[in-house]
């Protein structure tokens, strides 16, 4: 039987590299950290060696398709697939940023959603029967949320939406922020709530497909929210820390072979939010 493998994207720092160390000493097969910049990787890599954990590593820049398709060879060839998916990867422009709105908001959608939906169009076909999948959304996707039309928030709701239309919705809203309409046409005035609203309604729709086509394989995939926890992206004055920042997408990473759920929902503080 192949030995089982986890992988984390974006986890050379911050919460990634917190699910990575915790993973190390809970999960029962290899754990790899993921970097966009090998060097970076590398000494992520020591550091937790020097904690006497056994990470491995592969170079992975989401943004690049290349890249997500040569750590899928690696994975089909070495391990036969992937046990466990924690999609973390993202980026936010802090709020001092004086980027135009449109250009932070087709930046933003470029890596947090399409970037993340290219690791889940080449990857998900190689999650194990018995596999979870863990997509960091952000508290920031719900309060983003409730400020779009209320037209907007139907469809984000809507349980027949389609990846194509979602992926439209995105679409539109980059080419408002850019055109500077995106308040007109009910949209919120932040880039990074608007990407994460994506990641959160993709993981509804591909865990719907997995109940569809693989169900008796009996995949979970969620988004979470870790918290607002101190790390390079959410700063200094954030409440929590990035311990408490890994604990939920831990929780969904490690749920029991047999689990039921929770499957296709936003999830926070390991407990099952409304959407």
């Amino acid at each position: 039987m192949a030995k089982r493998v986890a992988v984390v994207s974006g986890s050379n720092k911050g919460i990634g590299l917190e699910v990575v160390r915790v993973l190390c000493r809970q999960f029962d097969g290899d754990v790899f950290l993921t970097a966009r910049d090998t060097e970076r990787g590398q000494q992520a890599l020591q550091k937790l060696q020097e904690e006497q954990l056994k990470p491995l590593f592969h170079q992975l820049d989401i943004d690049d398709l290349d890249s997500i398709r040569k750590l899928r060879v690696f994975m089909l060839q070495t391990y036969g697939g992937i046990d466990v998916l924690v999609n973390n990867a993202g980026i936010a422009f802090k709020n001092a940023d004086t980027t135009p709105f449109g250009t932070q908001a087709e930046v933003t959608m470029a890596t947090n959603f399409f970037a993340t939906r290219d690791m889940c169009t080449e990857l998900l076909t190689l999650i194990k029967p018995q596999g979870r999948v863990v997509n960091v959304s952000s508290l920031m996707c719900k309060v983003a949320l409730l400020k779009c039309s209320p037209e907007l928030q139907n469809k984000f709701r809507s349980p027949t939406l389609t990846e194509d239309e979602l992926v439209e919705l995105m679409r539109k809203f980059v080419d408002d922020a850019k055109n500077g309409v995106h308040p007109q046409q009910g949209w919120p005035s932040t880039a990074y709530g608007v990407s994460k609203i994506g990641v959160t309604v993709l993981s509804m729709i591909h865990a719907r497909r997995l109940s569809k086509e693989r169900a008796a394989d009996k995949i979970l995939l969620n988004a979470c929210c870790p918290g607002w926890v101190k790390t390079d992206m959410a700063g200094p004055n954030a409440p929590g820390t990035v311990e408490e920042g890994a604990v939920t997408p831990v929780y969904l990473a490690l749920l029991p072979e047999g689990a039921e759920g929770p499957h296709g929902q936003y999830v926070s503080d390991k407990t099952v939010q409304p959407w």
